[in-house]
């Protein structure tokens, strides 16, 4: 995870690895405050405590600082969702984890969240391909369950795998932007009922028992 900045850094000098964190850190708060286009190194230099040509030693301009950030958060994303499926066998409760972790993502990390979803950069080629490659990713890999556990076929197991993907990012987006109206739990257990009430349908085994003593 991205530490917050620290403006008290000035003039201290860090391992490379730290400063880059702390630059990191501070382009965050800014991107997600102001957006990438009314963000300004100036600021961000300024509230990681360094001068400009420091910034400018770890990244050569915003754009590489903005991609630097979205590879960051779109793999932390993307490896959630694969701890989640990892987390059980019992497919009901991988549907309950998979909604989990983009509950958490969007809960955690200083709003990193909007850098991957709500990014106003969408038009440039490289961000565009990142954000459709973190979604596909995340379908591969719930997609690979369903094919395991049903006999549909790859492209109806990627169909489904894609519809649970989006109807998770935009349930967790909604639940942070009504800021939390519905506890945080009880919003995940809501949509991952609704998403299992449809893929239990294919003959998905595991959960099944489960299934029949709650109804």
């Amino acid at each position: 995870m991205t530490a917050p900045s620290d403006a008290r850094a000035r003039g201290t000098r860090l391992p490379r690895v730290r400063r880059r964190r702390q630059l990191l850190a501070a382009a965050q708060e800014v991107f997600v405050e102001r957006g990438y286009h009314a963000a300004a190194m100036d600021e961000i230099a300024e509230r990681a405590g360094v001068s400009k040509p420091v910034l400018y030693q770890h990244f050569p301009g915003k754009l590489e600082l903005y991609l630097a950030l979205l590879e960051e958060h779109s793999e932390s994303l993307v490896e959630k969702q694969r701890e989640a499926l990892q987390s059980t066998d019992d497919n009901r409760q991988r549907v309950i984890a998979s909604f989990r972790a983009y509950f958490d993502f969007v809960a955690g990390d200083g709003e990193a969240f909007r850098l991957v979803f709500e990014s106003d950069l969408r038009n440039l080629p490289a961000v565009r391909e990142k954000s459709e490659q973190t979604m596909q990713r995340c379908a591969e890999l719930i997609g690979a369950v369903i094919r395991q556990d049903t006999s549909i076929s790859d492209e109806e197991a990627h169909l489904l795998s894609v519809g649970m993907v989006g109807m998770a990012e935009t349930s967790a987006r909604y639940w942070i932007n009504t800021r939390g109206a519905i506890p945080k739990e009880a919003a995940e257990q809501l949509v991952a009922r609704l998403a299992w009430r449809g893929i239990s349908g294919w003959d998905l085994q595991r959960g099944a028992a489960e299934e029949q003593q709650e109804t």
